[in-house]
């Protein structure tokens, strides 16, 4: 399951900042994705790879840099796995306020 490696690539607060600062849209490079999280560039590529293994990150060599690009397809999978829980919860929270409501009323 996809979902279980996004979120487990998720619950690590360095590998969510590169994430949210990757969500501009644009690519960048380690060093600027990296600067100011405190990480070596060793550390820094050990965190990508589990980004890249969720299939979150995409990372392409442009001359000496590696470019770093967020996948936004696997995002949407994300978040479409979210909002199906979001439907379900809503339908049980629906129907428990009807079955609530039906009680009271007699």
């Amino acid at each position: 399951m996809i979902e279980a490696e996004i979120y487990k690539a998720l619950g690590d607060p360095v590998r969510l900042q590169m994430v949210m600062r990757l969500a501009n849209g644009s690519p960048c490079t380690i060093s600027q994705l990296t600067q100011d999280l405190g990480i070596t560039r060793q550390g820094a590529r050990k965190q990508l790879q589990v980004l890249v293994d969720a299939k979150m990150v995409q990372l392409s060599s442009q001359g000496r840099e590696t470019q770093v690009d967020l996948d936004i397809a696997t995002l949407q999978q994300a978040h479409r796995f979210i909002a199906e829980l979001e439907r379900r919860w809503d339908q049980r929270l629906a129907a428990l306020k009807s079955f609530v409501e039906t009680e009271f009323e007699h």
